[in-house]
């Protein structure tokens, strides 16, 4: 075991993978020689070489395309979006290509590709550097989305990614690269894909959310006077049903975190699913915590902008308190 960050977790996941499989490339925009602007891929290219960790040109659909024809050949490639805003870019890739290859080829091709981007916003960054697009992504069938919270599934996700077999869209929340650290297993290990963690066991309210929410979440329970259950969900697509509708049956009150705006937001899915499968288990209203319905503001706003602990301190109070 080794304490590390969620930054340097990856930097050790790839480490891994990279060696454990020569089909594994890795590139994008200043992932080589700098390491990338995160320093998530630092010392890779000195370890594997040019041919294996590359540059690419500032062309993001470009970065997703050669990935997609790269899969296409066999090569199992991890490319990196430098801001998940600039990936707005790619989409026509990502939903008419690698979305929809195998079904396009009646299973005759596999997608084991894998789009890591940094995600979200809270670090004073502007516009585009800060954005959360899991939404988007979320409405795209074909791809799954997995969205750690903390070091040591972001490696262990990361691993499970590629061995996988199908194109994943891996977000790091920006904040958490080097939030916090904790002990990691140096060796290779697995996090399942779509099941979700309760890192917290309650019997008031469930706070469901996933990466930088699962952070607030856990500040927020150390000065509540209720008995919070939190659930990180770690994977959107596929989402655990099963553990949220469980949670959700034992306490009967719901509240969401999402960075995401509020409108079409991946906790209106959750809520949606909820309200559809056990809505007789209710006692209030699910409330959602998101980002406000704007496009992403300046710096000096963003604290007004994103999901707070207040904002959550509200929402619970709310669902405890209805009648």
């Amino acid at each position: 075991m080794t304490l590390m960050n969620m930054a340097q977790a990856i930097n050790n996941a790839l480490n891994l993978i990279m060696e454990n499989d020569d089909k594994v490339i890795v590139f994008g925009e200043d992932v080589g020689r700098l390491g990338g602007v995160f320093l998530i891929t630092e010392g890779l290219m000195d370890k594997f070489g040019k041919e294996r960790v590359f540059d690419t040109p500032i062309s993001e659909a470009g970065i997703v395309g050669m990935a997609i024809g790269l899969a296409i050949g066999g090569y199992k490639p991890i490319c990196e979006i430098q801001f998940s805003g600039f990936s707005y870019l790619s989409f026509n890739q990502i939903i008419s290509h690698l979305s929809r290859w195998k079904f396009r080829s009646h299973g005759r091709f596999k997608m084991n590709l894998i789009i890591r981007m940094p995600n979200g916003g809270g670090v004073k960054a502007p516009e585009l550097h800060s954005e959360s697009i899991e939404s988007y992504l979320m409405a795209t069938p074909g791809i799954k989305i997995l969205y750690p919270s903390n070091p040591y599934d972001a490696k262990g996700l990361l691993i499970s990614a590629i061995e996988d077999g199908e194109p994943i869209i891996f977000l790091e929340h920006i904040k958490l690269y080097r939030y916090e650290k904790m002990q990691v297993p140096e060796d290779y290990y697995k996090v399942p894909i779509g099941k979700a963690n309760i890192i917290k066991e309650g019997k008031d309210v469930s706070i469901i959310t996933y990466g930088y929410g699962t952070i607030l979440a856990r500040e927020y329970s150390k000065i509540s006077h209720y008995d919070i259950e939190i659930i990180d969900l770690r994977s959107l697509i596929p989402l655990d049903e099963e553990t949220i509708y469980n949670s959700v049956k034992k306490t009967g009150r719901v509240v969401i975190i999402s960075e995401t705006h509020r409108t079409m937001s991946v906790a209106s899915e959750i809520s949606s699913r909820i309200s559809e499968n056990i809505i007789e288990y209710l006692y209030a209203p699910i409330i959602k915590v998101c980002a406000l319905d704007i496009p992403y503001p300046p710096s000096m706003l963003e604290e007004q902008y994103l999901p707070s602990i207040k904002d959550i301190e509200n929402a619970v109070n709310f669902v405890i308190n209805y009648e």
